[in-house]
């Protein structure tokens, strides 16, 4: 077994993959007007309308995540936190050492999925 995505089901699809796109710095690939892909090294993250999981009988709510992170390693999270230019509303975590050593920042994005821009310790 493979593991091949994450996938976050929308009702705002345009807007989570704007979203996205800004926070890998990539485009998304459309293989279809109701699915996005962002696909890198360690995982892909994928993007569906609701119209694709029609068939499930509302087994899957949009914007209703509660319990997942999902994370990006960055080489800077201040630069990149900066870059965002989150609304307060949006920001769970301003950017932080954690006790661990990582520093991170989380943000909201616009289905309110807490995302984790991450970087971890520096060893000299």
């Amino acid at each position: 077994m493979s593991f091949a995505s994450i996938r976050i089901v929308t009702d705002d699809l345009d807007g989570l993959v704007a979203f996205y796109e800004q926070v890998t710095g990539q485009q998304a690939e459309r293989p279809a007007p109701v699915f996005a892909q962002f696909s890198g090294p360690g995982a892909n993250l994928a993007i569906a309308s609701t119209a694709t999981v029609a068939m499930l009988d509302g087994a899957l709510t949009p914007a209703t995540n509660r319990s997942v992170l999902i994370e990006f390693e960055v080489a800077d999270v201040d630069g990149e936190f900066a870059e965002l230019q989150p609304e307060s509303e949006d920001v769970v975590l301003e950017p932080t050492t954690m006790p661990w050593g990582n520093r991170s920042a989380m943000v909201r994005d616009p289905d309110g999925n807490v995302v984790n821009l991450f970087s971890k310790p520096t060893t000299n």
